[in-house]
């Protein structure tokens, strides 16, 4: 017994000193979800991750595809994650609608990155080509939940619109086939979609031509986690910024780090998508912090989503679904 009670001992030693070493405070666990799987547009977490950005701020994140801004919404708030990436304006639209206990700590990019892609030849090259097409889209997701307010801008009816289900993987083969007209897609995934079609032209028609005041992505939280953990939430939202802003300074790192991390992943895809997303992190002429969200521009996001009957009127202010206070100065 008394050999038995040595090894276990031994084996609760080892185990506590790998845990937390002498000194060293032990990393607290973190679960994140991406936007919309593992494309080149979400790979600033694994550069944070690869960077040591998060251990250096005493984390250990864990980081999951997401499939799409609703989606992601509903698990943050439900505490299955504990940060996440979603669309600002499906934010808005879904805490209206939904009134999900969530909350937007910064804007991963200063423009919207959602639009409708084609293909040369396929009889769409401006939005009122839209009318009668088929979109292939993934259910709830950014491109769909916004699309109403899109089509307002552009002058048609979203009800003439057809959006097939379609699983995001298969998005680009669907449209190089043929079978789908269209795909609600990120304007940085014009390098994915031409390759996939082997050569041909993509067709990319940005929401935010039309509607130039909506932000992009955005990392978001619960309510709960931002109101009883404010360091968690601060230290976190740092620690990333901090790998997306060296990954827009370092595009080509960024591709063989993805790659490492999700091997299924075309490190020279993921690396141009990130090269086109420079200017959306940090537009020209922009002279904010990356990740910054200010008050009057969410206003004037609210309004235009109340005049585009995509939330009702009264339904939505700036701080039910932004923390102001957390958000990059």
């Amino acid at each position: 017994m008394r050999k038995a009670f040595s090894v276990v001992l031994a084996v609760l030693l080892a185990v506590t000193a790998c845990a937390a070493p002498a000194g060293q405070k032990a990393l607290q666990k973190v679960d994140y979800l991406t936007s919309f799987g593992t494309f080149g547009r979400d790979a600033y977490v694994y550069v944070a991750k690869e960077k040591g950005f998060f251990e250096e701020a005493g984390l250990d994140v864990t980081i999951t595809p997401g499939t799409g801004s609703v989606d992601v919404l509903k698990l943050v708030s439900a505490g299955r994650a504990d940060f996440g990436i979603a669309d600002f304006t499906a934010t808005a639209i879904t805490t209206a609608k939904e009134k999900l206990p969530v909350t937007v700590l910064a804007a991963i990019q200063q423009r919207s990155l959602a639009a409708i892609v084609a293909l040369e030849g396929n009889g769409i090259s401006t939005p009122a080509d839209l009318v009668g097409k088929k979109i292939g889209d993934q259910p709830g997701s950014t491109n769909q939940v916004m699309f109403p307010v899109y089509a307002k801008a552009a002058g048609i009816d979203p009800a003439k619109v057809q959006f097939v289900p379609s699983a995001p993987p298969a998005l680009p083969q669907l449209l190089a086939a043929g079978q789908v007209d269209g795909i609600g897609q990120f304007v940085v995934g014009k390098p994915l979609i031409e390759a996939a079609a082997k050569g041909r032209k993509a067709v990319v028609l940005p929401y935010g031509d039309l509607v130039p005041d909506l932000y992009g992505n955005a990392l978001v939280s619960s309510k709960d986690v931002v109101q009883n953990k404010p360091e968690l939430a601060r230290t976190f939202m740092t620690a990333l910024l901090k790998g997306l802003e060296y990954s827009i300074e370092h595009p080509a790192e960024v591709g063989p780090i993805l790659k490492k991390y999700q091997p299924t992943q075309d490190s020279d895809v993921a690396s141009a998508e990130v090269g086109l997303m420079a200017t959306y992190v940090k537009p020209l002429n922009y002279s904010g912090r990356v990740g910054g969200v200010t008050e009057a521009r969410v206003e004037k996001i609210v309004s235009t989503l109340v005049e585009a009957g995509a939330i009702p009127a009264g339904s939505l202010a700036p701080d039910d679904f932004v923390s102001f206070g957390s958000s990059p100065k």
